[in-house]
């Protein structure tokens, strides 16, 4: 298959996978494995196009970015704060150093994938059974998460180091469990996403980016084109659902993305 071709395919999926509540890599890993989009290109693609991805949200929470680079930014007593996001994602970013050569020398194969893809699946139907009826009791803005409930959600993140295993997926399933609505769960996962995503692509590119020839850029350059477009529409699409579903059909949507996940468990466990 035409090389420009998969990574239009790619980028459609990335985009379409990265902020929902399934994992992003787990299924571009399938489906590379499906086309025969393997090895060293498609590693470093997959990084470029996680890469587009971020930058999608980044250009829908532009105003939010932009008040981290004030004083209010940075004061805990005033909504989201440069403190919030950084109890999220610093203590996953030090284990993903440390587990790096680990996880991507044994974790990066389609029936590991499956495997994260049969465990988020449950721990999204979990979390759902466990906060079901309870919704009135949960902080619903993201402005007035915890520090605390920040903690606890980055910790829950620790989850999806394992390839399959959905990063939007654990978090907002975390976030559920620790306190938080959907709608607000799911807003600070995407902005933690930013730095947390955009370290770990810098330092997967600088890592692979010898192995690049002149002629692999248009397919970077296309798939990180469509993974944006693609990521943009997505997200927005995502957070409209949550803002305007009520809470026992958002309840239906998780689920099913739970069920989803553990559908794909079985066919890929049957390649």
């Amino acid at each position: 298959m035409d090389l420009n071709l998969i990574a239009v395919i790619v980028g459609i999926v990335e985009g379409l996978t990265e902020f929902l509540p399934v994992s992003s890599t787990g299924h571009m890993i399938i489906v590379g494995h499906v086309l025969g989009f393997e090895g060293q290109l498609a590693d470093v693609f997959d990084v470029f196009v996680q890469l587009g991805a971020i930058l999608s949200v980044v250009f829908i929470y532009k105003e939010r970015f932009a008040r981290f680079f004030t004083k209010d930014g940075w004061d805990i007593n005033k909504g989201l704060s440069v403190w919030h996001v950084a109890a999220g994602i610093v203590p996953v970013m030090l284990v993903a150093f440390f587990l790096y050569h680990y996880i991507k020398e044994y974790l990066f194969s389609p029936f590991t994938v499956a495997i994260g893809l049969f465990l988020g699946g449950l721990l999204l139907m979990f979390a759902e059974y466990r906060t079901k009826g309870r919704e009135a009791e949960l902080v619903d803005d993201v402005d007035k998460i915890s520090i605390r409930q920040a903690v606890w959600v980055g910790i829950y993140q620790f989850l999806s180091l394992w390839p399959g295993f959905s990063r939007s997926g654990s978090t907002i399933a975390g976030g559920l469990l620790v306190g938080l609505t959907r709608s607000a769960a799911a807003n600070y996962t995407f902005v933690i996403a930013v730095p947390l995503m955009f370290v770990a692509c810098i330092y997967d590119l600088l890592r692979n980016l010898q192995y690049l020839s002149a002629g692999d850029m248009q397919v970077l350059a296309i798939g990180f084109v469509v993974s944006f477009i693609v990521a943009y529409i997505s997200v927005l699409w995502f957070l409209k659902i949550f803002a305007e579903f009520q809470a026992d059909q958002l309840c239906g949507l998780q689920d099913t993305a739970g069920r989803c996940n553990l559908l794909v468990f079985l066919h890929v466990s049957l390649l």
